[in-house]
């Protein structure tokens, strides 16, 4: 703890409550368990009026309670840290409740996104100015550029740096254009053109402040809490600790990069990217991420009158100039169709194939993803074990697999944001790999909002995704069929697949097996015997 103003009582073994005192003796008590989305509040009514003093004061009593309770070194570390950072915000809120006065400014709010009134904070001479958002309760103060009427979230301390409002930080193109719509998927590039020039670029500063919008203001959560549960109930477990009061903090651009649980939180965040899509806090998220991938693009291939298409490669195909075989089987399907190619990836993917070329060669890789000696399937699990550390490494930010899993997330909510944003119907996707995982993503994350594009169909084709329990997300999200297309004989998911997510089986080796009847698994073993081979041997149903 750095901070006595907030205090930690267990309370059996999933119970807890959270006290957070404010200099002048105010309370703010909360109660509840590990697994709830939000806790019983009580207390006086300035603490308990305050979204963003309960969302961190939370977080920091779940992160609280998982320290005690895990005995591994590295998570308990990285509980440590995160319960220490959120006690310390929410001792910040409480200092500055003690100030409120009655003076209030209008704005957008770089903390919530929304244009509300920001309660001005009665400070020291030598402090930096403070205001409290009305909507979400977040620390604010007037943004640094000349002329600018929009308010920066203002982090804590008295440290007088230059904050700037998230239109000057190029979080948003434009708070007022933030929910407009493009006429097609390729016009994406019409969403990030922004209306300010960003004045934190080259900024040693510009990061502390994306930081601050995640944990002091938890971005767009604290506008709607139940965002933020969604997260919390998704993930569960590790990343369940931050439950609502992370929140979306996990998808903004400066907690992803700051690593720690938002490394993580990038690749569970389905039902909460949903919950945003169409709004400023979803502009955001797709912009985050769309600015950290390079190779993010999306190109026209053909034009057409039916139902657009959108191809996403994977693993051992994305960095392939040729895409000949992938377009002849998505016309021969769909020949009336626009046609797009998803790019995403590209370093994540690279570092990826890299390391199989490294440490077990070129013919050994071929050998082993290929399938060509699946007969001799002893032979080729030994070839793979060299990689088999690499795949497991605990950092998780060194972790080539995992960072290429976590892109793949972020690329599908990345992707639903954008489709979300057209003005089309519905859409067909085909995804590949790591890039059908992608597609699972985006489809699922769509499937959560009632006013996005529908999925007409889906085509996967030896997806890297893992089975699991429940598919209904997926079900309901596809309104036609959801086509996998599995082969027993496939190296990468077979090995690689296997040893990178601890014995998991992949939807491309075995197929879904689930009860849903619109999601069909195509045994095409028969076929394709390698992981590279889908596109030149399966037709699409």
């Amino acid at each position: 703890m750095t901070t006595d103003a907030v205090l930690f009582k267990p309370v059996s073994h999933d119970g807890m409550i959270c006290e957070v005192r404010s200099p002048y003796g105010l309370l703010l008590r909360l109660e509840g368990t590990i697994t709830a989305v939000e806790p019983a509040v009580e207390g006086d009514p300035a603490m308990t009026g305050n979204p963003a003093l309960i969302h961190n004061a939370w977080a920091y009593t779940k992160n609280e309670k998982l320290f005690r309770r895990f005995k591994d070194e590295k998570k308990k570390e990285s509980h440590r840290k995160q319960a220490d950072a959120y006690a310390d915000v929410a001792a910040e809120i409480a200092k500055l409740i003690d100030g409120l006065g009655d003076d209030t400014r209008s704005g957008w709010c770089s903390a919530c996104y929304a244009h509300t009134a920001h309660r001005k904070v009665k400070t020291g001479k030598l402090s930096l100015p403070a205001y409290l958002c009305e909507t979400c309760g977040g620390p604010t103060l007037k943004c640094a550029a000349p002329q600018c009427d929009s308010m920066a979230t203002r982090g804590s301390g008295s440290v007088r740096i230059p904050r700037f409002c998230a239109e000057h930080r190029h979080e948003l193109p434009s708070f007022e254009r933030a929910a407009d719509k493009i006429p097609t998927v390729d016009d994406y590039e019409q969403l990030r053109v922004f209306d300010k020039s960003n004045l934190s670029r080259g900024s040693k500063y510009a990061m502390a402040g994306a930081f601050a919008a995640g944990v002091v203001g938890t971005g767009g959560l604290l506008a709607a809490p139940a965002v933020g549960g969604a997260i919390g109930t998704l993930v569960g477990g590790y990343a369940g600790a931050a439950a609502t009061s992370y929140g979306l903090a996990m998808l903004g651009g400066g907690a992803v990069a700051a690593g720690g649980l938002g490394m993580v939180g990038g690749t569970y965040v389905v039902a909460a990217a949903g919950a945003a899509l169409g709004t400023a806090l979803g502009a955001s998220i797709t912009n985050a991420y769309v600015s950290e991938d390079s190779s993010f693009a999306i190109e026209k291939f053909r034009d057409g009158t039916g139902t657009p298409v959108i191809v996403a490669r994977g693993f051992t195909t994305e960095k392939d100039p040729n895409w000949s075989s992938a377009m002849q089987m998505v016309e021969k399907r769909y020949p009336d169709s626009p046609i797009y190619r998803l790019h995403w990836g590209s370093k994540e993917l690279s570092k990826l194939a890299a390391l199989v070329v490294k440490n077990i060669g070129a013919k050994q890789a071929m050998v082993v993803a290929e399938g060509a000696a699946m007969k001799a399937g002893k032979m080729a699990a030994k070839k793979l074990a060299p990689i088999a550390p690499a795949f497991l490494v605990a950092d998780l930010a060194k972790n080539p697999w995992h960072t290429a899993v976590v892109r793949a997330d972020r690329t599908g909510v990345a992707l639903a944001g954008i489709l979300a944003r057209t003005k089309v119907e519905s859409y067909i996707l085909v995804g590949h790999s790591l890039g059908a995982r992608a597609m699972i993503t985006a489809a699922e994350t769509l499937g959560t909002s009632k006013d996005a594009p529908r999925i007409e169909a889906m085509h996967l084709l030896g997806a890297a995704e893992g089975k699991k329990a429940d598919w209904r997300p997926l079900s309901e999200a596809v309104t036609g069929t959801v086509n996998n297309y599995y082969s027993t004989k496939d190296g990468v998911l077979k090995y690689m697949y296997a040893t990178a997510q601890a014995g998991s089986v992949a939807v491309g080796l075995k197929g879904f097996e689930c009860k849903y009847p619109n999601i069909k698994d195509r045994d095409v073993t028969a076929k394709v015997a390698g992981h590279s081979e889908y596109f030149g041997n399966v037709k699409l149903v």
